[in-house]
């Protein structure tokens, strides 16, 4: 009362009734009384008065709290979580010292457990996660199955976008395959799904908009899918992926792949084999399979004995996993039972029989030869006598199509031209002798891991192929690559020096080993080196940078870069790839100064033909960014290494190295960038100093 007695009459009364003001503008806004507006204006005016009056003289703080209105009733519901009061492990608690370190799962709940406490005063936190996160919002799951309806069929047949929202469905359709559609787009997508059946691009957006575990969508769709314009292959490798389990969505995959020759099948193999991880098999029945895409890979592997060469040692290979190893296992019995009901299949079962037979014994003289305490020359001594052994009967093979590459038909291995490498694993350069009199040199590793080489080595040729679509040849040397097993395979042997060697050799003048192979000192030749040879230096240059750049491939130094007298450039040994890089500060591309000089320099008309090379084939690779994007993402549960660290975002880490939010000409300027700033780069000088001494010091 003391506090009354300090203010007036008029003051009282605006203490007093400014509560109910607020109840009466609440029940105004709520529609509870019905307005009046020239009576609702002197109103409002007046408690604003009241309001401002108040506020000038209080010095009490106040906080406004606006809850959320809603048109219609909304029941709310609360969950009681019972306390165990008898056991103090009830709920699982986080120290207080870490909360600032581990973050709260999204929709969680902390409180303070005060059953938790030590003798240091600590206290921890139990966490509640909320039941409801992950449930449909019930108006927006009944709205979309209203506009989705079979009663709107017919209606949606004859719908036309008109230009505004043809923009949006065409922005849409540009989308690269892991962007997601929000909500809106999904249902523009369902609503015009008629007028896109005619274009091709827009398959595997609709197939997204698809609720699954909805009877009634999942039936539209796969109605749908007859009346669809054809799609590439690039889409059908995409509805082949984890996210598309639907039997009849992953069967209209596989009949468009039917289109597809051998060759380019043979590009897709290793995804293909990697893509029946996501099958449907029947575990019960071992003679039962049910999935289009091992019947389709079954039935061409059998067609074409090379196809099925490389099918075969791909099911071998996955056949060792822990964890799918059955499921492939059964995939190559069917294998071998198809082969024996064709012509000549006895004889080509046997054929794979002695080439399994083959590496194996390659893989034993591997581990004798590396368990020798011996000095190199003396080991060489032993793999020659161990090939000459008649017992081994590796001199002399019964005519067999080598596993690398079955165009091939080997008889034997030349002893005189088999040697060591002078690596940790000491691989092993073999000479295979051709039933045609040719030479077939390999490396033969044990005891490494060759899926990683063999997926980049894959990606090269497919991109090879693509820039030769477009008439540019950029004389790459996608040389072959096999991983017979998870920890051996096969590598094509390519005559070559490593660019190291080559520096070292010729006082850091690449021109100067590439004239004395090529010389030409007539008016055609450039630097006194045979044109041809030069322009297959600085196209090769240009391709391997553009491809490494994407792939993101680490660890490049001088020695695995290799140069072949005929001007090949050429790059080895990819353990690291998608950005990962033993060595800090990596420039983009490896593009030292060295390389450039032999071109003429900096300000040559040839670097200026480097330049556009690189330009050109950026840009074409970036138009067929889907096809590279969908082939990693069926490879994300595959054992690469390099995958398996991050597998969610293996195929992210590619698609940020296109830049597809750039236009074409701002992609342009941006890899300009790149190479000036791989030319510029100071920091992988000095790694590759280092490098080289470490080198020296090994020898």
């Amino acid at each position: 009362m003391e506090k009354l007695e300090k203010v007036s009459i008029n003051d009282f009364s605006d203490i007093f009734y400014v509560d109910a003001f607020k109840k009466f503008v609440k029940w105004y806004d709520c529609g509870d009384i019905q307005p009046v507006e020239w009576l609702d204006n002197l109103t409002f005016r007046q408690i604003e008065q009241i309001h401002q009056k108040l506020s000038s003289t209080s010095t009490n703080l106040s906080l406004y709290v606006e809850l959320p209105k809603f048109d219609f009733p909304v029941v709310y519901g609360d969950i009681e979580y019972a306390w165990d009061e008898n056991e103090s492990t009830a709920f699982p608690t986080i120290p207080a010292a870490s909360l600032g370190q581990q973050q709260q799962p999204a929709g969680s709940i902390s409180h303070m457990n005060p059953m938790n406490n030590d003798s240091t005063g600590s206290r921890g936190y139990s966490v509640i996660l909320d039941p409801d996160l992950l449930r449909d919002n019930l108006v927006e799951a009944k709205h979309r199955r209203l506009v989705r309806s079979h009663r709107n069929g017919p209606l949606d047949r004859d719908l036309k976008p008109n230009p505004k929202i043809r923009d949006e469905l065409n922005t849409i359709m540009t989308y690269p395959p892991t962007q997601s559609l929000t909500t809106e787009e999904k249902d523009l997508v369902w609503k015009f799904r008629f007028y896109l059946t005619r274009d091709k691009r827009a398959l595997t957006k609709f197939l997204k908009c698809v609720v699954w575990l909805d009877p009634t969508e999942v039936r539209q769709a796969v109605d749908l899918l007859s009346l669809w314009t054809d799609i590439d292959v690039d889409d059908a490798l995409e509805l082949l992926g984890k996210e598309f389990e639907n039997r009849a969505v992953r069967s209209y995959a596989v009949d468009q792949l039917r289109k597809a020759d051998d060759d380019d099948l043979l590009l897709y193999l290793l995804q293909l084999v990697q893509a029946l991880k996501f099958e449907h098999f029947n575990e019960k029945d071992p003679n039962d399979y049910d999935s289009s895409l091992v019947q389709f890979l079954i039935d061409r592997a059998t067609r074409n004995p090379v196809l099925g060469n490389y099918f075969h040692w791909y099911l071998m290979v996955e056949c060792e996993d822990k964890v799918v190893g059955k499921m492939y296992a059964k995939v190559a019995y069917h294998y071998f039972k198809a082969i024996l009901e064709v012509p000549n299949g006895h004889q080509r079962r046997d054929t794979l029989r002695q080439q399994g037979e083959l590496i194996q014994t390659l893989s034993q003289v591997c581990k004798e030869i590396r368990a020798l305490k011996e000095v190199r020359a003396k080991k060489v001594e032993k793999l020659r006598t161990m090939i000459n052994d008649p017992k081994g009967n590796l001199s002399s093979l019964p005519e067999l199509p080598l596993p690398l590459d079955p165009t091939k038909k080997v008889c034997g291995i030349v002893a005189e031209k088999s040697g060591i490498f002078n690596s940790n694993l000491q691989p092993l350069r073999l000479t295979f002798s051709c039933a045609n009199d040719d030479e077939y040199p390999v490396i033969f590793k044990s005891g490494d891991d060759l899926r990683q080489d063999q997926l980049v080595i894959q990606i090269i040729t497919l991109m090879d192929k693509l820039l030769r679509k477009e008439n540019l040849d950029l004389k790459l040397t996608p040389y072959k690559v096999l991983a017979t097993g998870p920890e051996h395979g096969l590598v094509q042997f390519i005559p070559s020096k490593p660019l190291a060697a080559v520096l070292d050799e010729h006082q850091n003048n690449v021109q100067s080993y590439l004239r004395l192979h090529h010389p030409d000192t007539g008016p055609n030749g450039i630097y006194g080196i045979d044109s041809q040879v030069m322009e297959t230096y600085i196209r090769s240059c240009a391709g391997y940078c553009v491809i490494t750049y994407l792939l993101g491939v680490g660890d490049r130094h001088l020695d695995n870069l290799l140069l072949s007298p005929n001007g090949h450039l050429f790059h080895v040994d990819f353990g690291f790839i998608l950005g990962r890089d033993p060595k800090p500060f990596p420039p983009p591309m490896k593009l030292c100064k060295e390389m450039i000089e032999a071109m003429g320099g900096a300000e040559s008309p040839h670097y200026n033909k480097f330049q556009q090379y690189c330009y050109t084939a950026f840009t074409t690779l970036r138009r067929n960014a889907n096809l590279i994007l969908n082939l990693f993402a069926l490879m994300v549960d595959s054992s690469i290494i390099d995958i398996k660290i991050e597998p969610d975002k293996a195929v992210f880490k590619v698609q940020e190295k296109f830049r597809l939010d750039l236009s074409e000409e701002a992609a342009i300027a941006y890899f300009q960038g790149l190479i000036s700033e791989s030319v510029n780069a100071l920091f992988p000088q000095i790694i590759e100093t280092v490098h080289k001494w470490a080198q020296y010091w090994r020898k």
